[in-house]
């Protein structure tokens, strides 16, 4: 492989660096993604469960039914990014996924219309059958919302992998990666200090009851974001912005010394062709993404959904205001670390190569993503050393996200690694699809057992209630990323590009 590691080249030409510019729309368009997840966690326990008179459990089936159909959805637009292309391809993701966003605002009112109440009052006045009716009813319209919302915010990895790959050689892609996926730690950085605060002003001046002006303004950033996409995304060489001497550092990788010119014609009509969809099943390194995001993802989508609850259930604290607020903005600041996670494959590259050892990507991702599955373990302390701070388990949901992340950074790397670039978004989709399956049970088992636990008082080790299952998921997530690492490891031992 014959990188460009100058910056001047082309004929001396000075390189531009504009892939970075479409590496912070990716991060922009991540960071809004996850803001759009939040507004729910964020919101329910204080302002729309007291309304609609939802329980743990009514919580965890619309976070699971919203896992599952991302699942699906993410299956059917890693297909649809390949075959509509880059850029009408994600703005009709991030189109569908803000006006489901903006939809949520919807729920209350059409709760109020279904059972016939008037206000939001009404509503938190109810009791009995009424109560069960009005809980049943808001559920129904909120996973209506919550499936358009999955629907379109299930297109985001697809295309954003998409461009990192049109966008950047392979040895840079991780590292594109970690930085556009860390929108989804600054998202839930941002998150407490904007939608809580949203919610509680438009609460005070009368208008609803403040978390629907939430989705509202939050989810219409997408909407600005399709500006700047449109106008500024192309194709790196049919980019104005592109000069030759980037688009040569970008297309390093096709520059293979002493290549006759029959095997780079191969080699580009192998970039080129379409892997069948139901072909793609029978490749092992489809299977190593599809178990490595089954096992993983639902990990990262608990502690968004939950930990809002945890520190609410457990320390009995808001998460709109005061520490409870610091605790979800310090979480997060933590999981940030994860822009150096797609890193380390480059820097073991690089030492290898100080050796004289040529080590493919495939291989230093693969021993970065041991490393940061090893620190998921700490999970198991965190119930335990809750006893002694409070926030201790608050650092330590931290330090597993950015582990998560980073983690997450490389499967991404891993399939531009191993298939065509005509194939990675339909790749993407199935690992988006193993993941939201993954979501799906951790989310809905969640709920059933936290009501369960706090219904029978139920007892793990010296825990009872609600802290003892939250204990028990801690543990699972504490284990889930060496056992995905193990299996990922059995299928694909070592580097194989899948040959179309």
């Amino acid at each position: 492989m014959a990188a460009v590691s100058s910056p001047l080249a082309a004929g001396n030409q000075k390189m531009t660096n504009f892939r970075w510019i479409i590496c912070l729309l990716l991060f922009l368009a991540t960071t809004v993604n996850y803001m759009d997840r939040q507004v729910l966690s964020l919101t329910w326990k204080e302002f729309i469960a007291p309304e609609f008179h939802w329980t743990d459990s009514n919580y965890g089936t619309i976070t699971a039914i919203f896992s599952i159909v991302y699942a699906v959805a993410n299956l059917l637009a890693g297909r649809f990014i390949d075959w509509m292309g880059t850029k009408k391809g994600y703005l009709w993701a991030i189109g569908v996924w803000s006006a489901g966003a903006c939809l949520h605002a919807a729920c209350g009112v059409a709760t109020e219309h279904w059972v016939g109440l008037h206000n939001a009052a009404e509503l938190v006045q109810a009791s009995s059958g009424l109560a069960l009716t009005i809980a049943t009813v808001s559920v129904y319209f909120f996973i209506g919302a919550r499936t358009i919302l999955a629907l379109g915010e299930a297109g985001n990895f697809p295309a954003a992998i998409k461009v990192t790959a049109e966008y950047f050689p392979k040895r840079d892609r991780a590292y594109a990666t970690s930085i556009f996926n860390a929108g989804s730690a600054v998202g839930a950085l941002i998150a407490p200090f904007s939608i809580g605060p949203l919610a509680k002003y438009f609460q005070s001046i009368g208008w609803g009851n403040g978390w629907e002006m939430a989705f509202i303004v939050i989810g219409a950033l997408g909407f600005v974001w399709m500006g700047f996409w449109i106008f500024l995304y192309k194709e790196p060489a049919q980019n104005p912005l592109v000069n030759e001497a980037e688009l040569a550092y970008i297309e390093q990788d096709n520059d293979t010394p002493d290549e006759s010119p029959r095997e780079k014609a191969e080699k580009e009509d192998s970039e080129t062709a379409t892997i069948p969809f139901l072909k793609c099943f029978k490749y092992p390194q489809t299977w190593a993404v599809f178990f490595g995001k089954l096992l993983t993802d639902g990990v990262w989508w608990f502690f968004l959904f939950w930990t809002p609850a945890y520190i609410t259930d457990v320390f009995k604290l808001s998460t709109s205001e005061g520490e409870g607020m610091l605790m979800i903005f310090v979480l997060y600041l933590i999981t940030m670390l994860s822009i150096y996670g797609g890193k380390l494959p480059t820097i073991l590259m690089n030492r290898a190569a100080a050796r004289g050892i040529n080590e493919n990507p495939y291989s230093a991702r693969m021993r970065a993503m041991f490393i940061f599955a090893l620190f998921p373990l700490l999970a198991l302390l965190a119930q335990p050393l809750s006893e002694y701070s409070r926030w201790i388990p608050i650092i330590i949901i931290g330090i597993a996200g950015a582990a998560h992340q980073s983690w997450s950074a490389n499967i991404y790397s891993v399939v531009g690694d191993m298939f065509p670039k005509s194939t990675i978004a339909t790749i993407i989709g199935i690992g988006g699809m193993a993941g939201g399956i993954g979501s799906f049970c951790i989310n809905k088992g969640s709920g059933v057992l936290f009501d369960y636990a706090a219904q029978t008082q139920m007892s793990f080790f010296s825990f009872t209630g609600k802290p003892a299952g939250y204990f028990i998921v801690f543990c699972i997530c504490g284990v889930a990323y060496l056992v995905g690492w193990c299996i990922m490891k059995l299928l694909v031992p070592r580097y194989k590009k899948v040959e179309v």
